[in-house]
């Protein structure tokens, strides 16, 4: 990863508010939210290691288990980490606190590190509460990319298609909202393209990970539409 590419479009720190870990039941209005209309490029560098970044909030969906994401020194480069090995249907959230995004391409750099359940991780959008969200994610175990949503803490599986990301190294995510129509990519080749209806208005993003993955992420952006 080249941080030299990462060039800040706004400052983060007079949109962003400090982290809190509300209980994974908690609902957050958006009220009050406004939608952005700016770019935002999240390299995590100016983090401090070993805390949760500032302007983020870690949450799940499911019966609560551990909450463990928190910034980490990955060879030299600052990350974003979800270390916990919890169990089941239980999915680990980080998730920006503000502003909330309508329309807009929203990009992450991801890396499976280790998870007997489940492995790699994703994107979150649209985000109304901890059980109410559009997720992509993808699965080394499994060798597939899945698009779903969640509504009322029940995951359902929209598409699915098979691809060849390997654990351990890092790959690229993509995601385009516009209206109803979803792209989801990964390392710049579009895979699965559809629509859906459930979330219509404007929501926040985040990062996604199931059950014991363990995974890294890095380089944030989301750029409105």
């Amino acid at each position: 990863m080249d941080k030299r590419l990462i060039i800040p479009v706004i400052a983060i720190g007079a949109l962003l508010v400090c982290a809190g870990t509300p209980l994974p039941n908690s609902k957050a209005s958006l009220h009050g939210e406004y939608i952005s209309g700016k770019d935002t490029i999240i390299s995590f560098e100016n983090s401090k290691v070993d805390k949760l970044p500032i302007g983020f909030t870690q949450t799940a969906t499911g019966k609560s288990q551990q909450l463990n994401w928190k910034v980490i020194n990955d060879k030299g480069h600052k990350v974003v980490a979800q270390l916990a090995k919890n169990e089941g249907d239980y999915y680990n959230l980080l998730v920006l606190d503000k502003p909330v995004y309508q329309n807009f391409t929203l990009t992450v750099k991801i890396k499976a590190v280790a998870g007997n359940e489940d492995q790699g991780g994703g994107l979150v959008w649209r985000y109304m509460d901890n059980n109410n969200y559009y997720v992509a994610r993808c699965n080394p175990l499994e060798n597939n990319f899945r698009f779903y949503h969640v509504v009322k803490g029940n995951r359902i599986e929209l598409k699915s298609v098979d691809c060849a990301i390997k654990t351990g190294e890092w790959f690229t995510m993509s995601i385009e909202m516009n209206g109803n129509k979803i792209s989801c990519s990964l390392n710049g080749n579009k895979m699965i393209d559809t629509t859906d209806d459930t979330f219509k208005s404007a929501g926040r993003v985040g990062l996604w990970t199931k059950a014991d993955a363990q995974s890294y992420f890095d380089d944030l952006t989301i750029h409105s539409l």
